[in-house]
C-alpha cells in the first residue's frame, strides 16, 4: 500500500512537471472569404483549422488538466486586415454566469481571453477578453501589471448554445503591434474563466510557482506576408455643461480632439488638443488634519491610458499637471483675495511611447499649463489687482527602460518642471533596476534617485533603495533598505511625504500552491519594519506584523492582521517644524477582513479593526461594512458604510509665536456610499455613485510641545478648534458606446461642502444644512467619435 502511494505521488509530480515544461504551438490559417462576427462559427473556413485545446488550470488547482466536459477549443484565422479567433467553450448552459457590464468590467460572468505578443519577446501583451454576456475588456500587460485604461478597436460576439458558449473575435492589426517581417512568430496564450467554480485556465500552462504570466506563453505560427497598417486615429469631441448654484447659472460649450498616431511598428504618439476632463470621476475628499497632503487618484483619461512606462521609479504623480498653483498671494492689511483658483488649466499634452525589438522601452510625455492669476481687492478704495500664482509652465517626463532575458530591466527616468519667470523649477532623475534569475526564483531590485530644486534657495537631495527576495516556492522572503536625504524633493511632478530617514524591512511567508482540505489559497506572512531619523537616529516608525490570507473552498476570502509597535516612536512630521518631534506611545493594531463569494446574489464585505495604545484611553476603533446585491444580470447595488472613532487623538493644531500647540481630541468619521449600475445592454449602462463624508471633532485640552518631544498643558490657548465637516458628491450617468471607440455620455452631478467651527452630531441636521446652502449642480452631455484613417480614406 505504501509503495502504491509513493508511485501515485511520483506519477502526479511527473505529470505536473511535464505539463509546465511544454510550450504549446498552434497555426493560423490564411483566408480570402469574409467572416461575419456573429458568434456562430458556421463559415466553411472554420472547418479545416488546427485546434488549440487541452487547457490547464491556473488557479486554484494549478497544473490540473481541464475537465473533459468543460473543454475549450480555439481556432485562429487571418487575412490582410485582421486576426480572427473562434472559441468553443463547453459547459452546461444553465451554469454559465453572464452578468452584463460596461467595457473593461469583469463583474460576475464567464470570460474568454486572447493574449497576443507580436514580437514574441515576453515584454508586452495585448490582451482581449469577452464575457459570456458579450462585454469587451482589453488591456496592455507588462511585467508590472495590466493597464485596462487602454482601449483597442476590435470586434466580438458570443452565442449561448446547448453545449456551452461560443466566442468569435476579429482583432484588426491596428490594435496590436508586430514587426514587418515576411513570416511572423507571435507569442500567444488563451485564457478561460469558469466563473461558477472560480476557476481560471490557460492554453499554455502558467506555473504559479513562478508567478510571471507574460513569459509563459505559447506560440502562433503560420502568419505570412502581412503589413502593419497605418495607425492614425482621430477622436473629435464636443461637450456642453450647464451649472447651477446659489450664485447663478452658467452654460459652457467645449470642443477638441485627441490624436493617436503610430510612428512605426512599435511607437505611438498620443496628443490632446483643448482637453476636456469635465466628466472625470469626482475626488473622494476628506478633512485632512495630518501633516501631509491628501493624494488623489488620477481620473483623467489621457493621464491613465497607456502610462505604464511612465510610472517607473514612482517619480510621476500626474495630478500635479493642472493641479494647485505653486505660487502664493501677498496681500496688505487692507486687501483681501476675492478670486483664488484651485487648479491651473491644461493647454495641451502629448506622449510618445513604445518598445523596440531589442527590448528598449522609450516614453516621452510633455504638457503645458497656462498662466494663472489670483484677484485681490483693496477694501479702502475698492480697486482690484491681479497677481500671478502660476506662470506658463512646462512638464516633461523621459523614460528609458531596457528589458532583457524577458524578465529583467534597467530604467532611467527624468522629470522636469520649468516655470516661466522667477518661479520654482525642478529636475529629478532616477536609475532603477529589477533583476530576476532565469527561472524567476530570486529578485534583486533597487534605485538611485537625485533631485534638484531651483528656487529662492537651491537644494538637492537623493534617495536610494535596494532589496533582495526569493520569489518562488512555498517559502518566500524579502529584505530591503532605503535611505532618503532631508532635501530630496520630487513634489513638483511627483509626490513624497516623508524624507530624512533610513529604514530596514524584512518579511517571510509560507503559502500553499494548490488547494487543501479547507482552503483554495492560504498564505501566512510576517513583516518587520524599522525607520530612523537621519540626524538623531531616533526610531520614527517600527512594527512587527503577522497576517494570514485565505480563500476557503467556498471562495470566501478572509484576512487576519495583527501589528505591534512595541517601542516608543518619535514623529518628526506632525510638529510641522524641521528638527522638532513629538513622542508616540507603544501600540497594537488588529483587524479582520471578510469578503464573501461575489458569485452569490447577496455578498458582504466586512472589516472591524481596533488600535490600542499603552497611554490611557488613547485608542481608535473602526468598522467597514459593504453589502452588495445582484438583482439580476442587469441590476446591481453596492452600499458602503465606514465608521472610525478616535479617542484622545493627539495632533498639531496651531503656532503661537515660537510655541507649537497640540490638542487632544475625540474625532468621529462616518462615510456612506452607494453605487449601482443598470445595464441596458453590453454597450449601454446607467451608473449611480453617491458619497457622503461626515466628520466632527471635539477638542478637550491643549498642550505645548517641548524640545524633548513631550507635551505640557497649555491653559492660555483659548481658540475654538472644534469642527464639523461634510462633503457630498453624486454622479448619475448614462453611457452608450454606439460604435467602436465612439461614446455618447450624459452626466448629472451635484456636490456640496459644509465646514463649521462647532460639533454637530445630528446627522439629519447636517444633511439639511448641507443641501440648503451649498448644493452645486452640473448637467453635461459629451460626444466622442472615433475615426480610423484607414476607413476615412475610403470615405473620401
Amino acid at each position: 500500500m505504501k509503495s502504491l502511494k509513493i508511485i501515485t505521488i511520483t506519477t502526479c509530480l511527473t505529470i505536473t512537471s511535464w505539463v509546465f515544461a511544454q510550450k504549446k504551438t498552434t497555426t493560423a490559417v490564411r483566408i480570402d472569404e469574409k467572416v461575419t462576427i456573429d458568434g456562430i462559427l458556421d463559415e466553411k473556413v472554420w472547418n479545416d483549422v488546427p485546434e488549440a485545446g487541452n487547457f490547464v488550470m491556473f488557479e486554484p488547482d494549478n497544473g490540473k488538466l481541464e475537465d473533459p466536459l468543460k473543454k475549450t477549443i480555439v481556432k485562429v484565422l487571418y487575412d490582410d486586415e485582421a486576426l480572427y479567433i473562434g472559441a468553443m467553450l463547453y459547459d452546461n448552459p444553465e451554469n454559465i454566469m453572464r452578468e452584463i457590464a460596461l467595457r473593461d468590467n469583469f463583474r460576475t460572468a464567464e470570460h474568454f481571453g486572447a493574449y497576443i505578443n507580436g514580437f514574441n519577446d515576453g515584454q508586452q501583451d495585448f490582451r482581449f477578453f469577452v464575457s459570456a454576456a458579450g462585454t469587451q475588456l482589453d488591456c496592455i500587460a507588462t511585467q508590472d501589471g495590466e493597464d485596462y485604461s487602454w482601449d483597442g478597436i476590435w470586434y466580438s460576439n458570443v452565442k449561448i448554445t446547448d453545449e456551452g458558449w461560443v466566442v468569435e473575435m476579429k482583432i484588426p492589426y491596428a490594435a496590436i503591434r508586430f514587426s514587418g517581417e515576411g513570416e511572423q512568430l507571435w507569442g500567444l496564450n488563451f485564457y478561460r474563466e469558469v466563473r461558477q467554480n472560480r476557476q481560471r485556465f490557460f492554453w499554455n500552462p502558467v506555473d504559479r510557482n513562478i508567478g510571471s504570466e507574460i513569459v509563459q506563453t505559447g506560440e502562433l505560427k503560420g502568419i505570412k506576408n502581412i503589413k502593419p497598417p497605418t495607425r492614425l486615429f482621430f477622436i473629435p469631441y464636443s461637450s456642453v455643461y450647464y451649472s447651477d448654484n446659489e450664485e447663478g447659472s452658467e452654460t459652457t460649450v467645449k470642443a477638441g480632439m485627441d490624436i493617436k498616431y503610430g510612428i512605426n511598428d512599435s511607437f505611438t504618439l498620443d496628443a490632446i488638443l483643448v482637453p476636456d476632463f469635465g466628466q472625470a470621476a469626482f475626488d473622494e475628499v476628506i478633512l485632512n488634519l495630518g501633516p501631509f497632503e491628501q493624494q488623489f487618484n488620477e481620473n483623467r483619461p489621457f493621464f491613465t491610458e497607456g502610462t505604464d512606462i511612465f510610472n517607473k521609479g514612482e517619480l510621476l504623480y500626474t495630478r500635479r499637471i493642472g493641479g494647485r498653483p505653486s505660487g502664493r498671494v501677498s496681500v496688505t492689511e487692507n486687501e483681501e483675495i476675492t478670486e483664488a483658483p484651485n487648479t491651473v488649466n491644461l493647454i495641451n499634452a502629448l506622449k510618445v511611447s513604445g518598445r523596440t525589438s531589442k527590448g528598449l522601452g522609450i516614453g516621452v510625455m510633455n504638457a503645458v499649463t497656462e498662466k494663472t492669476y489670483a484677484t485681490i481687492k483693496n477694501n479702502t478704495d475698492g480697486t482690484t489687482r491681479r497677481e500671478v500664482v502660476e506662470p506658463l509652465a512646462n512638464y516633461n517626463v523621459l523614460v528609458l527602460d531596457q528589458r532583457f532575458r524577458k524578465n529583467s530591466s534597467v530604467s532611467f527616468i527624468n522629470t522636469n518642471v520649468t516655470r516661466n519667470g522667477n518661479f520654482r523649477d525642478a529636475n529629478v532623475s532616477g536609475l532603477n533596476y529589477n533583476l530576476n534569475t532565469k527561472a524567476n526564483t530570486y529578485n534583486l531590485w533597487g534605485d538611485l534617485q537625485y533631485s534638484y530644486i531651483n528656487d529662492v534657495t537651491d537644494k538637492s537631495g537623493f534617495n536610494s533603495l535596494t532589496g533582495f527576495a526569493k520569489t518562488s516556492g512555498k517559502y518566500r522572503y524579502e529584505l530591503s533598505g532605503r535611505y532618503v536625504s532631508e532635501d530630496f524633493d520630487i513634489n513638483d511632478m511627483g509626490i513624497i511625504f516623508r524624507t530624512n530617514y533610513y529604514n530596514f524591512f524584512g518579511s517571510a511567508s509560507y503559502r500553499i500552491l494548490n488547494p487543501i482540505k479547507h482552503y483554495n489559497t492560504f498564505t501566512i506572512a510576517t513583516n518587520m519594519y524599522s525607520e530612523f531619523n537621519n540626524q538623531t537616529g531616533k526610531l520614527q516608525n517600527g512594527y512587527a506584523e503577522v497576517s494570514v490570507r485565505t480563500t476557503t473552498r467556498q471562495n470566501d476570502f478572509i484576512r487576519y492582521t495583527l501589528r505591534a509597535k512595541p517601542l516608543q516612536l518619535y514623529d518628526f512630521y506632525e510638529p510641522r517644524v524641521s528638527g522638532r518631534y513629538v513622542t508616540f506611545p507603544r501600540s497594537i493594531f488588529g483587524s479582520i477582513f471578510l469578503s464573501t463569494n461575489y458569485n452569490r446574489k447577496f455578498a458582504l464585505d466586512i472589516s472591524p479593526e481596533v488600535w490600542l495604545s499603552d497611554e490611557y484611553n488613547r485608542n481608535s476603533y473602526g468598522l467597514y461594512v459593504s453589502p452588495r446585491y445582484r438583482f439580476n444580470d442587469r441590476l446591481q447595488l453596492i452600499y458602503e458604510f465606514d465608521y472610525d472613532y478616535d479617542t484622545n487623538n493627539i495632533g498639531w493644531i496651531d503656532f503661537v509665536d515660537d510655541d507649537i500647540i497640540f490638542t487632544r481630541r475625540d474625532r468621529t468619521t462616518i462615510t456612506n456610499s452607494l453605487s449601482g449600475k443598470y445595464s441596458v445592454s453590453n454597450t449601454m449602462t446607467i451608473n449611480l455613485t453617491a458619497r457622503h463624508y461626515w466628520t466632527y471633532g471635539e477638542n478637550h485640552e491643549f498642550s505645548t510641545l517641548e524640545d524633548n518631544g513631550e507635551l505640557t498643558e497649555n491653559t492660555s490657548y483659548t481658540k475654538n478648534q472644534d469642527f464639523t465637516y461634510n462633503n457630498w458628491n453624486l454622479d448619475l450617468s448614462y453611457t452608450w458606446w454606439f460604435a467602436a471607440g465612439s461614446q455618447l455620455s450624459f452626466l448629472y452631478r451635484n456636490n456640496a461642502v459644509g465646514n463649521f467651527d462647532y460639533v454637530n452630531r445630528n446627522y439629519t441636521k447636517n444633511i439639511d444644512h448641507l443641501f440648503k446652502n451649498n448644493l452645486n449642480s452640473i448637467f453635461s452631455l459629451s460626444l466622442r467619435y472615433f475615426i480610423d484613417y484607414n476607413s476615412a480614406k475610403n470615405w473620401l
